[in-house]
């Protein structure tokens, strides 16, 4: 056998053993007639020794062959550790080499194996499978394993069952653009990677398969940041029978398992709820990061009318309140007025107004405010001495975005957002239609399955952009990872939904005619929940970015630089695709 034990398994009360452990090596010293190696793999770290004295010379000539990440075999005997190294779980013991085969040699690594490593970004993507081996990468995966089993393990004790569905299925309207796959043996028709299984599970409920889930690869070609990958995981879940309370307490609750289970974090409490139109109006966001205040405060009472154009013109004037940066210097309030300014967020200015500790007041505009209508937007904003009101106006849709950017922005400046500390919140009654300009038409702002709200059905003939969704998301920290909704499962309500969103009958039939099939054969009131499974555990493991998460991901511009993928594919390929390119690849 390679191995009688891992490298992260041995201790004091093994000392005596025989073993044999295999692994890469990690560092070699080299003192002439000693020579330690730490020998590694995903277990841990076990250090190797080998002295002449104590093996002979040749095992030490054959340990000084040994280079960096070389995949080798070491048989001896566990002895205690001379200098103990607390730091390490295996810092009591070391092994006394006896043995020493090499099995495979390796080249000098691109960059250093090491969690701090000196490798970039994009060097390290190249070479993922040498990055895996470091244990930042190497834990963020084992959290990802550990919730994925937690999740299975939840939904068994609740009488869910796990059904796949397919990979290959017909291109529907639902956002973003579809990855397509031609068929060989369908000339000219095309295959669509689903965006969501969102009309299968729906078919599942018709079944009467009412608890289903899956973990399941979802595929949308859209533009990716550090949330986003063209292919992504999701928890994928439905239910039959069901109103939107019982959704919400059948995954809050798998949410509190998967956080005591993986994280040791445990929720005693419900998770607060929020409708969405008060989320917009006190953050600007569909999904408020409330580990900290700066709560939105109106300013349109108290700042309008004074003869300051900027203010009397706009829709809205908001502040909020950054306590004890009253201190702020010009040049820090300078750099956050440029912040604003920039394309991302596209402010033309930011006024503020200190509230200075003697009880007065200075501000950017204190042509226009004297100190008596300065005390106004303190009082407004339940602003102290000490504190800094920062304020922006404009639309009120546009003015709400920007601000809550700065909020997030000022809560980063000032260690407010600490990625160890986890606050969910439940975002509920969204709309269930907003009007695209563009296009001078509805869309629906989860997806054409959802259910209005039902003592708003009244509206959806008269003022349709009124009605409310009987939708809900799941935030953390500031990060949705889940959303769903109650769907619609009468067969004239969804045409009208259909209708709304300018599908023709035709096109409606064209594109959904099965569901809609479905529902004249007995459909039960249904509904679920979908979690983005990659930013659920890079959120529970403290990072913005679901890459690291990912064990091989793309990059921004969607590429697997490490297999040089996608690509070209040759002549013949094309040919017997019935495909013709018109464009040419450097």
């Amino acid at each position: 056998m390679y191995r009688s034990h891992t490298c992260g398994e041995l201790r004091s009360q093994d000392i005596g053993q025989k073993v044999t452990l295999s692994g890469w090596v990690q560092t070699i010293r080299d003192k002439g007639n000693l020579v330690w190696v730490d020998l590694r793999d995903r277990y841990g770290i076990t250090q190797i020794v080998a002295e002449i004295e104590a093996v002979g010379a040749d095992i030490v000539e054959k340990t000084k062959e040994l280079g960096r990440e070389y995949v080798v075999q070491i048989k001896g005997e566990v002895i205690a550790r001379h200098s103990v190294n607390p730091n390490m779980s295996t810092g009591e013991i070391e092994i006394k080499a006896e043995e020493v085969n090499i099995l495979n040699a390796s080249l000098v690594p691109p960059f250093t194996i090491e969690d701090e490593t000196d490798g970039g970004e994009e060097l390290r993507m190249k070479y993922r499978y040498l990055d895996l081996r470091r244990n930042p990468v190497k834990d963020k995966l084992l959290l990802r394993s550990k919730v994925s089993l937690e999740t299975r393990k939840y939904f068994d004790s609740v009488d869910f069952i796990e059904v796949e569905t397919p990979y290959l299925i017909k291109s529907t309207p639902e956002g973003a653009r579809d990855f397509v796959v031609p068929s060989r043996m369908n000339e000219g028709e095309f295959y669509a990677l689903p965006q969501s299984p969102q009309t299968f599970k729906q078919l599942l409920m018709v079944s009467g398969y009412d608890r289903y889930y899956q973990i399941v690869k979802c595929f949308r070609d859209e533009d990716l940041r550090a949330d986003r990958q063209p292919e992504f995981t999701q928890i994928d879940c439905e239910m039959a029978f069901v109103e939107q309370e019982d959704i919400l307490q059948t995954f809050e609750g798998l949410v509190k398992h998967l956080f005591k289970s993986c994280r040791g974090v445990e929720f005693t409490e419900d998770f607060p709820r929020m409708t969405y139109a008060e989320a917009m109006e006190r953050y600007g966001s569909d999904k408020p990061d409330i580990r900290f205040e700066m709560e939105f405060c109106n300013l349109n009472a108290v700042a309008q009318g004074k003869g300051f154009g900027v203010f009397d013109s706009a829709e809205l004037v908001v502040a909020i309140n950054a306590k004890d940066c009253a201190g702020y210097t010009r040049k820090q309030l300078d750099k956050l007025v440029d912040w604003v300014k920039r394309p991302q967020i596209g402010a033309k200015g930011l006024i503020y107004c200190k509230c200075n500790e003697d009880g007065t007041f200075k501000s950017s505009v204190d042509k226009f405010f004297d100190q008596d209508a300065l005390a106004e937007w303190a009082k407004a904003a339940g602003a102290e001495k000490g504190d800094l009101l920062l304020v922006l106006s404009g639309e009120t849709d546009t003015v709400r975005k920007q601000m809550n950017e700065l909020r997030l922005h000022m809560g980063n400046e000032l260690g407010l957002r600490n990625p160890n500390v986890f606050k969910p919140l439940w975002v509920v009654d969204f709309p269930l239609l907003e009007w695209d300009e563009e296009s001078e038409r509805y869309h629906a702002m989860h997806h054409p399955f959802t259910s209005p709200k039902e003592e708003d059905l009244e509206l959806i003939d008269t003022e349709p952009g009124k009605v409310r969704a009987n939708a809900y998301d799941l935030a953390v920290n500031g990060v949705e990872i889940g959303g769903g909704s109650i769907r619609i499962h009468n067969k004239d309500l969804q045409a009208r939904m259909f209708e709304l969103l300018g599908f023709s009958d035709e096109e409606a039939k064209k594109q959904f005619g099965f569901l809609m099939n479905a529902f004249e054969f007995g459909a039960p009131p249904h509904g679920g929940i979908a979690f983005g499974f990659d930013r659920l555990v890079a959120t529970m493991g403290g990072s913005e970015s679901i890459r690291d998460y990912i064990a091989f991901p793309k990059n921004n511009s969607g590429r697997d630089i490490m297999i040089d993928s996608p690509s070209t594919l040759n002549d013949e390929q094309l040919a017997e695709l019935n495909i013709q390119t018109t464009h040419t690849v450097q």
